[in-house]
């Protein structure tokens, strides 16, 4: 049983329209930058301390009401869904262990939400990826999680993206602030103030266009693309109607700018809080160091060899 109901008669905003109440996944990537330790684990189970990215992420589409999410899945990533469910022989052993904590942890992801999975047999771009999640979404309205980004708890995203789309019936993204020598390396959008009607729900802009990986010189804006979505269900029309793109491959951003320019509203919320990148080994190592310094079971001891490794290696020392 999960967590949370995923019944859209029961969650509505104020325009009658309901809210998403199912998230898609797309995981089926090759995570080429942590080979060789992706050759066998899936990047999205690799551990941020003792549990994975991808439970962190399912964690917080539960902690905003949904509670039925899609998987989009490649070769070699069953262990992905194995994540999610029992495991009674592992069970058993710590209750007889009298292990509660431990027994806890290991039952809460089968907790979590209703898990199903698709095959993506080539990875032909995010578009491409999301596009497989028709069948299970339908026209109705849902999320969308990259599997390598999630943010802190106590300062949630998504509820807000949620209401957002609710209200206007569109497309919602969310953005951060990047450092503008930094633009070339994501989607930047070009904006303007938002309907006076909506700015009760946050920082909302309304999107006007978008670049893919512009150079400084030549981007709209500093505002990124975070990696978080809530589309309408017609959004798999365009993305039948999207030609392959950058790389080759079927882009989202182009299936949502397409959208854009026939009427549909596109609109983004400038999200200020904590945002955990662990799509490249420096992110999640970043990821890893932060979260550890902030767990009330680690936090003290860590930081303090933390800052005893830090000052030995400043001062010519092994830090060991």
């Amino acid at each position: 049983m999960s967590e949370h109901s995923a019944n859209p008669s029961s969650t509505v905003a104020a325009t009658g329209r309901p809210l998403a109440v199912k998230a898609v996944i797309p995981a089926a990537g090759l995570a080429t930058r942590f080979l060789p330790a992706t050759k066998a684990v899936p990047k999205e189970l690799l551990p941020v301390v003792d549990r994975p990215v991808l439970q962190y992420i399912v964690e917080e589409a539960t902690q905003a009401g949904i509670g039925d999410v899609l998987l989009i899945t490649g070769r070699g990533k069953t262990s992905m869904v194995d994540h999610f469910d029992r495991r009674p022989d592992l069970e058993t052993r710590l209750e007889e262990k009298g292990d509660a904590e431990r027994l806890a942890a290991v039952r809460r992801p089968s907790e979590l939400a209703e898990i199903y999975t698709v095959r993506q047999p080539e990875q032909l771009g995010l578009g491409h990826a999301v596009g497989y999640a028709e069948s299970h979404v339908g026209d109705q309205p849902f999320a969308v999680l990259l599997g390598d980004e999630f943010v802190k708890p106590s300062e949630p995203l998504l509820p807000a993206m949620l209401e957002l789309q609710a209200r206007t019936g569109g497309v919602v993204l969310a953005f951060f602030e990047v450092d503008p020598a930094e633009t070339k390396r994501y989607g930047i959008a070009s904006v303007e103030p938002a309907e006076s009607e909506l700015t009760d729900i946050g920082e909302v802009v309304k999107v006007t266009g978008m670049v893919e990986k512009p150079q400084p010189e030549d981007a709209p804006s500093n505002l990124a693309v975070l990696g978080r979505y809530v589309l309408p269900g017609k959004i798999f029309d365009a993305i039948r109607r999207t030609k392959p793109g950058s790389g080759g491959e079927i882009q989202l951003t182009d299936a949502m700018e397409l959208l854009r320019t026939e009427g549909t509203p596109v609109h983004a919320i400038v999200y200020r809080g904590t945002r955990y990148d662990t799509g490249m080994p420096l992110g999640y190592l970043q990821t890893v160091v932060q979260i550890a310094a902030e767990r009330d079971d680690l936090g003290t001891e860590f930081r303090s060899w933390l800052a005893d490794f830090v000052n030995a290696d400043t001062a010519g020392g092994s830090g060991t």
